[in-house]
């Protein structure tokens, strides 16, 4: 007999929207019935009628910031804003934190800010700086769901870049291991003739976002990409594109790809939702590394997820306290780089694929299952089917809501979309069967789980 079962006439399988009932028993899909099967006595039902029930949000880029910078943001209030946009599992990145997840002295600090606090499952990875490559093995064998590295000025002292000559050394490991490792592909290389560096400007230069979208020119993407299709030629180490902006970065990809390299890309809500033209002069909430470029490249982005060059969306969730925005001067060289979007992504993404023609199917292939096979969770994770996790969002594709401060539960309610309609309204989300989020409401104690990778397990390319 199942625990529960949730009932809807849009049921977001793999293969398709269908009416269904989901079956739970001990927190797994135990049976897909159909709709109007007879429902077992005594078991509690969730009869959702017309909302779609798809599975939970998978995110794999977030910065939880905790320890050391829990003013940003913290585990209780990022996994209260997951669950509030249907996120049932997100992925902590190693950096902004302090210490940041480099050692397994720094990890143990991370599982002890997070045991208790969320409501969400939260995985963890690992970070690949100058100096700890001896490191590496140590954290992969206690969990650790892959490794992040800078190939350029990442922002935060304690987190440096790694060289082409490092990366060398290290892929061989991380291949060996097994794991992946994810790269913010930007290179510091000498700007193009005609653009400046933003901090040798006036201040009133350095309020216009196209200062800062020359600062930050596509030619950074693009070389950096091309040095990491390299380095998975040359050592065969699975290699993950992090937030990617450029759509002549994204060809190159696709190319690479098509030669059988192993190499998985994501992009993220605000390079498919907005534009540099779009962007005023001085609104640095809109900053962000690589920078939202011009429609061209959105579109174009749009496309790569359309064929198949793009795995899949996350949110690259970075948040700041509102004075580190330069909310006031509107300065785009003294201004954090960082969107708060956690909580939007389904709604963000949603109003932009509806007007182009996608389905509620690709919308969980990129934020559910693309993600959960990234990080090898893909067994028990994104997806409808028997034997997963029941993680769950209820939601309605047709509502439309407008953003607005006291709807938005980051630790900051600061946001670039604030004011913004946007369509697909959450309305419950199951984690395990459980519902930790309704309508406003957080029902009983956390009850998300730490997420910590069995040593060994594979990387799933499917």
């Amino acid at each position: 007999m199942p625990d529960l079962v949730v009932r809807s006439r849009r049921v977001v399988l793999p293969s398709g929207v269908q009416p269904a009932a989901l079956h739970v028993r001990k927190g797994r899909i135990s049976a897909i019935r159909e709709f109007s099967d007879p429902l077992p006595r005594s078991t509690r039902v969730l009869d959702e009628g017309e909302r779609v029930v798809s599975p939970g949000l998978v995110d794999t880029h977030v910065h939880v910031n905790q320890p050391g910078r829990t003013h940003w943001e913290g585990f209780r209030s990022a996994t209260r804003a997951a669950a509030a946009g249907g996120v049932t599992t997100l992925v902590d990145m190693p950096l902004n934190s302090i210490p940041p997840t480099t050692s397994m002295g720094a990890l143990r600090r991370k599982l002890e800010a997070a045991s208790g606090r969320v409501r969400v499952d939260v995985g963890f990875y690992g970070g690949v700086v100058p100096d700890n490559q001896q490191r590496l093995q140590i954290l992969h064998a206690a969990g650790v769901l892959g490794f992040k590295c800078f190939l350029i000025d990442s922002g935060v002292e304690e987190f440096p870049a790694v060289t082409p000559r490092h990366l060398k050394d290290v892929l061989p490991q991380v291949k060996r291991l097994p794991s992946r490792l994810l790269v913010h592909a930007e290179l510091a290389l000498p700007l193009p003739q005609g653009r400046s560096e933003l901090r040798s400007l006036p201040a009133a230069e350095r309020r216009r976002y196209s200062r800062y979208l020359d600062s930050r020119p596509e030619s950074w993407e693009e070389e950096a990409v091309q040095q990491v299709i390299r380095l998975a030629g040359e050592t065969g180490c699975p290699l993950h594109v992090v937030h990617l902006a450029s759509s002549r970065a994204l060809r190159a990809l696709a190319a690479a790809r098509r030669q059988g390299l192993p190499i998985t890309v994501e992009t993220c809500p605000h390079y498919l939702t907005s534009s540099a033209e779009e962007i005023p002069d001085g609104a640095t909430l809109w900053k962000c590394a690589p920078p939202i470029r011009e429609a061209s490249h959105r579109e174009a982005l749009w496309e790569g997820l359309r064929e198949g060059q793009i795995d899949s969306i996350a949110s690259d969730h970075s948040p700041s306290s509102p004075d580190l925005k330069s909310l006031n001067e509107g300065d785009f060289a003294a201004a954090w780089g960082g969107i708060s979007s956690l909580q939007l992504t389904l709604s963000l993404v949603w109003t932009e694929a509806r007007p182009r023609g996608f389905a509620l199917v690709d919308l969980a292939r990129w934020l559910s299952d693309g993600p959960a096979r990234l990080v090898a969770l893909g067994h028990r994770k994104g997806r409808i089917a028997l034997g997963m996790d029941a993680d769950l969002v209820v939601w309605e594709p047709e509502k439309q809501w407008e953003v607005r401060p006291e709807a938005l539960f980051h630790r900051h309610p600061i946001s670039p979309y604030l004011g913004r309609a946007l369509y697909g309204r959450v309305e419950r989300t199951l984690l395990r069967g459980e519902t930790i989020y309704h309508q406003g409401k957080w029902p009983g104690h956390p009850r998300g789980g730490l997420l910590l990778r069995p040593a060994g397990a594979a990387i799933d390319f499917s």
